[in-house]
């Protein structure tokens, strides 16, 4: 299996600098000015434009832009913000925790719930659960993610009054009440996000479970006078949940996307809500490098679920 990992993360590096290349082409090549703010100041001469724009390397041509950043970021630099002349490695650090709050509680929520919901589908087929489960499962994956937010701010936050729509980024948790605030503030979005989640892993589960409970190692499992909870968690939810691995791994990024439009509707000071201001301002090593790491994570999400199929599956081997 060490092997197995090696070879991958070996395809993965060229995959990732192509990928780079094509992130940083584009964003280069878009009609986006990072200086045209400052074309609207009569108060700025052009001289200064200048300047500011030999600064920040935009007079160079964007590919030697491009083998710069790729350069500057094997060292573990990600460049600086043209619009906040921050480090981008430090904007990305202030805005991970408020992302990784909502969608690592997200996904987690999606899978702890989404299995035994798609499971006791299965199991209790066509019963008044598995109806409701599945209207449930199919109206949660259809329906968009800033529709679900906006309908929870009116209901919950404007209609009842019960949790903040506007989330606090300067909020620090100190005591018993600040974490209290914490909890309610973020319980919205995390909701949007999980129901999400919940909903597709779900109808996955089912379906995977419908196909394997008729089969012939399950009749035998039976027939060996095992216990219809051991047959069903040892034999029967252990296989389906492979491909259901694929789907958490794959989901993972759609979460993260998920967030950018989550995290615009309650104002949540995350990695998506950089991200959508840095394309609005042209800020491009900031773009890059968010959209950069999102492409790590696929690849990532991808070799951990790879490694998986093999706990779940004692068949498969890597070598």
């Amino acid at each position: 299996m060490g092997r197995y990992v090696v070879r991958r993360l070996l395809v993965s590096i060229p995959t990732l600098i192509v990928i780079s290349f094509v992130i940083y082409a584009i964003l280069a090549l878009a009609p986006i000015d990072p200086l045209s703010q400052f074309g609207a100041d009569p108060r700025i001469p052009p001289e200064a434009r200048e300047n500011i724009r030999r600064a920040l390397g935009l007079d160079q041509p964007w590919p030697i832009r491009y083998v710069k950043w790729m350069t500057a970021m094997f060292t573990g630099n990600f460049g600086v913000s043209f619009m906040s002349h921050s480090p981008v490695s430090e904007l990305i650090k202030q805005r991970l925790p408020n992302t990784l709050a909502v969608v690592g509680v997200a996904e987690l929520v999606g899978i702890a719930i989404g299995i035994p919901i798609g499971m006791i589908s299965a199991i209790k087929r066509y019963s008044i659960f598995d109806h409701v489960g599945t209207t449930f499962a199919f109206m949660g994956f259809s329906v968009p993610t800033f529709f679900t937010g906006l309908l929870l701010i009116i209901l919950f936050g404007i209609k009842l009054r019960w949790f903040p729509f506007i989330y606090d980024s300067t909020l620090q948790i100190h005591d018993l009440n600040s974490l209290t605030q914490q909890i309610r503030q973020s319980i919205m979005p995390i909701t949007v996000l999980g129901l999400f989640n919940v909903a597709t892993i779900a109808r996955y589960v089912r379906a995977e479970m419908l196909e394997h409970l008729p089969l012939d190692y399950v009749r035998t499992a039976r027939g060996k006078g095992l216990r219809e909870r051991f047959v069903v968690l040892r034999h029967v939810l252990r296989n389906s949940l492979i491909p259901v691995v694929t789907l958490v791994a794959l989901g993972i990024p759609a979460v993260f996307a998920g967030a950018i439009v989550t995290e615009q509707v309650f104002r949540v000071p995350g990695i998506g809500d950089l991200l959508v201001n840095s394309i609005g301002t042209g800020d491009i090593p900031v773009v890059a490098t968010v959209v950069f790491i999102f492409a790590v994570l696929v690849v990532l999400v991808n070799l951990v679920a790879d490694l998986l199929y093999a706990v779940l599956d004692p068949r498969i081997r890597y070598t």
